[in-house]
């Protein structure tokens, strides 16, 4: 069997979504099971519904509704243009019983003027069950035999509510218990979505569809998973900044994790983890040109596959700090110190750069820094840059390429670079560079080692 998950701009209208379905059935007989995100513009709407509730603004809440509602209906009226008046009164059933629905949740957030991480989980739900209703409709109506599962029965997480973590060996259990892929039969299920043990709506993050079809993947022991977006596989860079920027055919687990975490946006970063446990493949396609072979991630022995840099990638929004104490510096456990604050505030850290009088780390902006910045200063003196980027170059045995960083510092002459890391892994080499030379950067590197 085969998972197919198909991201919010391959869902954005009728003509869209029939052309899902095409892609899904024409590969009837391997089983598929679709997972989908929610309509493009859907979820962040729904976002904007929870900032209008916490203010108190219910006129607002009631316009973010209606644009909503504009959005839907349309398309659900011309997927059922040509059904059967029971396909369209119970596709129409199903659209209004979850906007009545939402209506009242959004009431109710409205009175209290509060939108908790738990509320919002609930919120932002409704995406995906309107797209995977419409989805189910538009198959009922084209006579497609199909399925629609609510993932929050099968994929369940822990309580942290907007980002949760997976509960792997309940979810599989009950996705294996649940789901029952066969030929010539189309399962449909919302990405993204899960539920607590108890039974309340948790989401994986954004960008978590990914990540949902690995899980089904994984837990269904599938051939591979497709990941359909709206370009034709990984590409060497990002093609708005870098209109040269090429597909790349295959990649490895490892590498697309990297390029993943460090700001690829193709792909969400813990997609991969449940495909390597399995032995996966992942494919990486374009909805708009499904013939095309777009990107294969698969597992790769060492020494076998590409050498040298595969891809550039950037993560924006970042700051350096830079940590001193000559009070502890010699001292054991002064690094433990300055990781048990991040730790703490939960606070990930990319890069890491040491010396004999200093450690330089960064991390992503967040609300969690200023206080992380008080708890450090308690025991060292800290110095921040903000305003910086990461810029990641991705590839097998980069540190074996003996003119890689020669090449890259000749290319980027001029530009200050506050930080390097070579050596942390074998497959990327990361800068950190003032945020507001990073797209010049990116445009020298892809013409000195791509074109």
């Amino acid at each position: 069997m085969i998972v197919l998950k198909f991201g919010g701009t391959s869902v954005g209208d009728a003509e869209l979504m029939n052309q899902v379905l095409d892609i899904a059935w024409a590969q009837k007989d391997r089983s598929p099971v679709l997972v989908s995100s929610a309509m493009a513009r859907t979820t962040d709407t729904l976002l904007r519904i929870g900032v209008a509730a916490l203010e108190g603004d219910e006129e607002q809440a009631k316009s973010e509704l209606q644009f909503l509602k504009d959005l839907h209906y349309p398309v659900l009226y011309a997927l059922t243009a040509r059904a059967t008046a029971t396909i369209a009164d119970q596709g129409k059933s199903g659209i209004d019983g979850l906007f009545e629905q939402l209506a009242s949740l959004m009431k109710g957030l409205v009175l209290v003027h509060e939108v908790s991480p738990r509320s919002q989980d609930a919120l932002v739900s409704f995406g995906e069950g309107l797209s995977t209703h419409l989805l189910w409709t538009a198959a009922q109506a084209r006579g497609i035999p199909s399925t629609l599962i609510d993932s929050r029965t099968c994929v369940v997480t822990d309580e942290n509510f907007t980002a949760a973590s997976l509960n792997k060996d309940e979810s599989y259990r009950r996705i294996k218990e649940f789901v029952h892929p066969q030929k010539d039969h189309l399962v449909i299920a919302q990405g993204f979505i899960g539920s607590t043990l108890s039974g309340i709506t948790t989401t994986l993050g954004r960008g978590g569809s990914d990540y949902s079809a690995t899980i089904f993947g994984a837990a269904l022991d599938a051939e591979e998973v497709q990941i359909w977006t709206d370009v034709t596989g990984i590409m060497t860079s990002d093609p708005r900044l870098i209109p040269a920027a090429r597909t790349i055919e295959e990649i490895s687990y490892e590498e697309a994790a990297e390029l993943a975490y460090f700001g690829a946006k193709v792909i969400h970063p813990s997609t991969i983890a449940p495909a390597i446990e399995k032995s996966i493949p992942v494919f990486v396609k374009n909805t708009k040109e499904p013939q095309a072979y777009g990107t294969r991630i698969h597992s790769r022995q060492p020494g076998t596959g590409p050498k040298g840099i595969q891809a550039i990638t950037s993560k924006k929004g970042i700051t350096i700090i830079t940590v001193k104490s000559s009070r502890m510096l010699n001292a054991y456990g002064f690094l433990q110190a300055i990781f048990s604050v991040f730790a703490a505030r939960k606070i990930p850290v990319d890069l890491v750069t040491t010396s004999e009088v200093s450690v330089s780390l960064t991390v992503e902006d967040t609300p969690a820094l200023a206080p992380a910045l008080q708890d450090l200063r308690e025991f060292s003196q800290v110095e921040i840059q903000p305003n910086h980027s990461i810029l990641s170059l991705v590839g097998a045995d980069l540190w074996k390429e003996g003119t890689l960083t020669s090449k890259v510092f000749s290319a980027l002459k001029g530009i200050p670079i506050r930080m390097i890391s070579l050596g942390g892994s074998d497959i990327n080499l990361s800068l950190a560079v003032p945020a507001q030379h990073l797209e010049e950067s990116v445009k020298r590197l892809h013409r000195e080692l791509f074109e």
